[in-house]
């Protein structure tokens, strides 16, 4: 039977067993849910080291497949300029100036197909209009039959590739 003991404020007091008994409930109640948490710790850890490691190799894939793709591209390049090669090779070994004028056409309208096919444009003609992004000034003169930023003379064709310049068009303008 329970004791009940009457406090000053004539509040009930629960008699020492009971409380101890609850008290191990709790404890009980408290150990079990520590044991709870271990264990979500535990598993939260091991996902975090799972993803750690597929990051890891995500990381190392994705570095294999750039170099990969680089070593493609410059492969594929340099597959396109062989022709050129080739007919520079066949001009030197003419001997006739006119049979050598002749190769170098064929090469540079090789080169020029190339670059076509390689999505490379050039740009820097006589006639178009000076652009600080695409052109590299070396040379200006006033001379007012030509228009202002006109470009009058081109000592380097410029190249690009989409928006990417590859190299800027050295040219000589006017005004």
């Amino acid at each position: 039977m329970e004791e009940i003991k009457n406090t000053p404020a004539g509040e009930e007091q629960k008699s020492a067993p009971e409380v101890e008994h609850k008290s191990k409930k709790q404890d009980k109640k408290l150990l079990a849910e520590i044991e709870e948490l271990k264990a979500k710790i535990t598993e939260y850890d091991d996902k975090y080291l799972r993803m750690a490691a597929e990051y890891d190799n995500f990381r190392r894939r994705s570095r294999e497949e750039k170099d990969a793709i680089y070593e493609t591209a410059v492969a594929d390049t340099v597959n396109e300029l062989l022709p050129i090669i080739d007919n520079l090779d066949r001009a030197a070994n003419f001997e006739d100036g006119e049979k050598v004028k002749e190769g170098l056409q064929i090469t540079a309208k090789t080169t020029a197909s190339v670059f076509e096919k390689l999505g490379v444009e050039e740009f820097g003609k006589v006639g178009d209009t000076f652009d600080p992004n695409l052109h590299n000034a070396v040379l200006h003169v006033e001379d007012e039959s030509y228009g202002e930023g006109e470009i009058i003379e081109v000592f380097q064709k410029g190249y690009k590739k989409g928006k990417h310049i590859i190299r800027f068009a050295m040219v000589k303008t006017a005004n």
